[in-house]
């Protein structure tokens, strides 16, 4: 007769199924291990699957807030520059004014002002680094002040002729339903000081200021010219004190949007970032598993009745 093996088909059925058991609890540890990652798919996630994608939405939004006020920052660095630089030229040009009419004499004057329309010319026609216009509101593709000269600008019939830019100052999200106006316009800035220049230039056509000054000059300066000149100063210094505003409310909201992200993104590691000590040890565990089913399953598969007969002389 035969002799056939201890080990039944139930037995062998049952190891086998032991050992792909262990072989999935063993791939899921190594890929936990590898990846940092409790699961690769939404099952291995459960029922904190709607919590986990709300979470990393919300922290994508805020980075993206985030990113998105920091470019706004630095426009409005830039545009605290240029607005200093503009106050500082209506300041300059106040002096230059009130120095000539004090001591009646206009040596310089007039290329004085020639320095301060080149500078604030280039200034209201500046661009970002896409360049786009800045001081341009919507028309962001439109040079917004065409005047090349302090002639070209005496030649219009009106200052306001010579800005071009649009009416709708630029905002920026930075926030759930919240904006922030950090748009600058050309004509708001320039217009006052370019009056002011126009109508210096125009009173040095019909009567030189080159040499000194007569009492209707100076008079024509006190009472014409110096009064826009003051109000370009007043009216500069208020916008560039918004300017600062906005970008210290800015800087405010860039924290506000990085630390929710970093909160919102804590959420979902808390969720989905897998314990590596813990990892670690079950795939530890796992493999030690695996390879005693394996060792189990060999021996069951070799014995048979031979290795419990005994043996007679």
């Amino acid at each position: 007769m035969s002799v056939d093996r201890v080990a039944t088909n139930n037995q062998s059925s049952y190891m086998i199924s032991q050992t792909a058991k262990a072989n999935v609890k063993l791939q899921q540890s190594e890929a936990q291990v590898s990846t940092g990652k409790i699961s690769q798919d939404y099952a291995g996630i459960g029922d904190k699957t709607a919590a986990l994608e709300g979470a990393r939405a919300a922290a994508d939004r805020a980075s993206a807030y985030a990113t998105n006020t920091q470019l706004a920052v630095t426009q409005t660095d830039l545009q605290d520059t240029q607005l200093t630089t503009l106050t500082g030229l209506a300041q300059q040009l106040q002096k230059a004014i009130t120095s000539a009419a004090g001591n009646s004499d206009g040596t310089g004057l007039m290329t004085t002002a020639e320095g301060i329309f080149e500078q604030a010319s280039s200034i209201l026609n500046s661009t970002d680094s896409n360049g786009n216009y800045i001081y341009a509101g919507e028309k962001t593709d439109t040079k917004p002040f065409t005047a090349t000269s302090l002639a070209d600008l005496a030649s219009a019939t009106s200052v306001s002729d010579c800005f071009q830019n649009g009416t709708v100052k630029k905002s920026v999200a930075v926030g759930d339903g919240q904006t922030e106006q950090i748009g600058v316009l050309a004509s708001d800035v320039g217009t006052n000081l370019m009056t002011a220049l126009k109508a210096l230039y125009q009173q040095d056509q019909s009567s030189s200021l080159s040499d000194a000054l007569t009492t209707t000059q100076t008079d024509d300066l006190t009472s014409n010219v110096l009064p826009t000149a003051n109000t370009t100063y007043t009216a500069l210094n208020s916008i560039l004190a918004q300017n600062g505003n906005a970008y210290s409310a800015l800087e405010s909201e860039v924290a506000s949007q990085q630390s929710l992200s970093t909160l919102y993104s804590g959420f979902v590691s808390d969720i989905e970032d897998v314990d590596m000590a813990t990892a670690l040890t079950n795939l530890s565990n796992n493999q030690t598993a695996l390879q005693a089913v394996l060792t189990v399953t060999s021996q069951l598969n070799n014995v048979s009745l031979l290795d419990y007969l005994s043996t007679t002389s």
